[in-house]
């Protein structure tokens, strides 16, 4: 049994110009059995470590061994709608091994978290959207963490690509496995109007400045685009999303490194480049904020319905045509609303500079452990594994998850875009960059970027002045 007392929501969608540019990217799934077990599981039963049983269906399940009574408390940013489908995918667990999983989603999950582990009342299980959360947990907190299981590490070797391991580990230290993953270089938009107005999805960045250019000359009394940034704690990340998708683009994927390991400032002119290209957009008030109010509005419009003026009643003209949002952004949208290439909303890959590279913005959570026992161990290892990455396909019947576990049977996911975006994120060999901020020291990847971002809107604050302060808030 599980004691239920949060929701989130995760989603995923992708251009079909990006589907097919990517399609060769997608790596060959392996048919033979995994480690992890969950492509496919044994015919009949087999025995428990105990020597009992294993009841059917839970042949892949038997290696954690009987946790009858045991709980596992579960503290993560994932809230509302995708926490159904994220609590789902632990039914089978919590029935073949007897323990019971407690959740608990929060939106201050990254500012609580450790004041939680400080007090001393730490969760048993934590999903780390920052891997620079957790280099900042493991410096400042080292005995609180606990580094993860051989049998945990072994699923990430087999399913994952190094970088991925990469960012769970510290010092040398694997810490934390991969749970989800997503794709944040989108841009949302309405195929109707599209259609009515004859306009193409840009293929380079110039190309989506000429369509902007050419929507607020066609609809006066509307605005190009529309954003929002508010998120309780931790108001302001959408922001730095745009920066670091433009960083990406604009200065590349080594000088992204670079700016990520603090082996250039944050206030370099290359970065500051990216700063300007952004503001040419968002701080445009001929092109921003439709449906909300001017510039500054975007600081107070809570990221969950920045994109909504896109949709309009039948007749009525929309207040806004283009938001920037990640995959995640598609269960926000209004309950009967069709996400499709012919339907009421869909997306676009937002455009790199020349059109032929394609660049992506990536994330995900990480399953860090804070408490020392066979339970916490089995069910983190659980979490690394392909049983439960198809497991957690099979429950999304909605579509809008996807992982970078290369054991996942993309025959499981919901969404021809789901399969898409598995293949291009399980592949080493995509240009795909980990979220900036999130790698970042939490004091700035999680604090004065999002702040100044925020100030950047709410006050107008000078960019120069936004950097320098990022800059001098850097850990040294």
């Amino acid at each position: 049994m599980r004691i239920k007392n949060a929701r989130g929501a995760v989603a995923l969608t992708a251009g079909a110009s990006l589907a097919l540019a990517l399609s060769a990217c997608a790596p060959p799934m392996d048919d033979g059995a995994t480690p992890g077990g969950g492509g496919s599981s044994s015919d009949g039963g087999s025995s428990e470590p105990g020597g009992g049983d294993v009841a059917e269906g839970c042949e892949d399940y038997a290696k954690y061994g009987d946790l009858s009574g045991k709980q596992v408390t579960v503290y993560t940013s994932i809230v509302e709608v995708e926490a159904v489908d994220q609590e789902e995918s632990y039914d089978k667990f919590e029935e073949c091994t007897g323990a019971t999983i407690v959740y608990e989603g929060s939106r201050e999950f990254e500012a609580q978290l450790l004041v939680r582990i400080e007090s001393g009342n730490a969760p048993d299980i934590a999903y780390l959207p920052q891997p620079g959360l957790l280099n900042t947990i493991v410096t400042q907190y080292p005995d609180a963490i606990v580094p993860a299981s051989a049998e945990t590490e072994a699923n990430v070797d087999a399913f994952f690509s190094p970088s991925w391991k990469e960012y769970g580990t510290v010092d040398g230290t694997f810490y934390a496995a991969p749970l989800g993953a997503n794709m944040k270089s989108f841009v949302w938009y309405s195929p109707k109007v599209f259609a009515e107005k004859g306009y193409q999805i840009p293929q380079t960045w110039d190309e989506m400045i000429a369509l902007t250019e050419q929507i607020a000359k066609d609809f006066p009394e509307s605005k190009p685009w529309c954003a929002g940034i508010e998120s309780g704690d931790a108001t302001g990340w959408p922001a730095t999303d745009w920066i670091e998708d433009i960083v990406l683009r604009s200065a590349g994927p080594e000088v992204y490194d670079q700016w990520v390991n603090h082996e250039i400032p944050f206030n370099d002119p290359k970065i500051k480049e990216a700063f300007d290209i952004a503001d040419s957009i968002l701080r445009n008030p001929d092109w921003v904020n439709g449906g909300f109010g001017n510039v500054a509005s975007i600081a107070t419009t809570p990221w969950t319905e920045g994109g909504l003026p896109i949709l309009a009643n039948d007749g009525e003209t929309p207040q806004c045509f283009l938001h920037r949002a990640a995959n995640f952004y598609q269960n926000n949208w209004p309950e009967g609303t069709t996400v499709a290439e012919d339907g009421d909303v869909f997306a676009f890959y937002l455009p790199s500079m020349d059109g032929e590279t394609f660049p992506v913005l990536g994330g995900g959570e990480f399953v860090a452990a804070f408490r020392d026992a066979p339970e916490v161990k089995a069910f983190q290892e659980f979490l690394s594994s392909d049983t439960w990455a198809n497991e957690k396909a099979r429950v999304t019947e909605g579509g809008g998850w996807v992982s970078a576990n290369s054991g996942l049977d993309v025959n499981n996911l919901a969404t021809d875009f789901d399969k898409m975006a598995a293949s291009v994120l399980g592949d080493p060999n995509s240009v795909i960059r980990f979220d900036a901020s999130d790698l970042m020291p939490a004091a700035v990847g999680a604090g004065s970027f999002w702040r100044e971002m925020t100030a950047w809107f709410a006050e107008g604050k000078d960019t120069q002045a936004v950097l320098d302060a990022i800059e001098s808030s850097w850990p040294s």
